[in-house]
């Protein structure tokens, strides 16, 4: 598939142009390209980066190495927080750490009525998570560099906040392995356990929520446990974890009363 995908890129042609064609040559121009977008593969350069886009939610989201590349399984997350916003509610709802913007425009388009505010420590991915919302005409965003909470009024209290936030730990090898070596580190990793970011996150939510606003997070397959029992401490309800298409507890949340 990868092949495939840079093929495509080199010769401006779709997937399905080669199976009908299989046997057209290409052009030494186009030989040349597909060589180099493939010596970049082989180098373990993300497929995203090497495009410049990833399908979120049967949408085209820009990417660079500026934020975190959008995963299949962070649309449960999106799945999760649209049953909790009404089609024609006009909800509050902010996303934390938003780097591509995936999340808070998926939300932003699906739920028009919605008003989604998009935070972001990283200017440069606040700026990718801007063209995004521009070039698929999510309006109803906005953008704000914040290191979380931070920068937002305490007298601006949400429906439902949503995160995919840093939960890798610090010394965990995988961080030196596949497309995450091109990832930036402060979107991945976060304190000794992972949870450092998460901590945060649950204890200061609650204090940005609406009486009945729900708090939804991502976090690693083995944390759900310790999500909930952080979630719990402060002092949410109906808390839960919920499963991805592999059957790995994903997201959890809660409700604050």
């Amino acid at each position: 598939m990868d092949a495939e995908v840079l093929l495509s890129l080199a010769t401006g042609k779709t997937r399905t142009h080669f199976r009908a064609w299989p046997e057209k040559p290409l052009t030494g121009e186009e030989e040349n390209t597909f060589q180099t977008l493939l010596e970049q593969r082989l180098r373990g350069r993300p497929i995203a980066h090497i495009t410049g886009v990833r399908e979120f939610w049967s949408r085209e989201f820009l990417v660079t190495p500026d934020v975190l590349i959008p995963r299949p399984e962070t649309e449960l997350l999106v799945e999760l927080a649209l049953a909790r916003i009404q089609p024609g509610q006009a909800a509050r709802v902010a996303d934390l750490g938003t780097g591509s913007g995936a999340i808070a425009v998926t939300l932003a388009l699906e739920r028009p009525k919605a008003t989604v505010t998009a935070l972001d420590l990283s200017p440069a991915a606040l700026n990718v998570a801007s063209q995004n919302a521009a070039r698929l005409g999510a309006d109803n965003v906005r953008f704000i560099a914040s290191d979380w909470f931070a920068a937002l009024p305490a007298s601006e209290p949400f429906d439902l906040i949503v995160s995919n936030p840093p939960y890798v730990a610090a010394d965990d090898p995988h961080l030196a392995q596949g497309d995450v070596r091109f990832e930036p580190l402060s979107a991945l990793a976060s304190g000794p356990d992972g949870l450092d970011d998460i901590r945060l996150i649950t204890r200061q939510a609650p204090a940005r929520l609406k009486p009945g606003g729900w708090l939804l997070f991502e976090h690693g397959w083995d944390q759900a446990e310790a999500a909930r029992e952080l979630l719990v401490a402060a002092g949410f309800r109906t808390v839960d974890s919920f499963t991805d298409l592999q059957g790995h507890p994903r997201v959890s949340g809660g409700r604050i009363a």
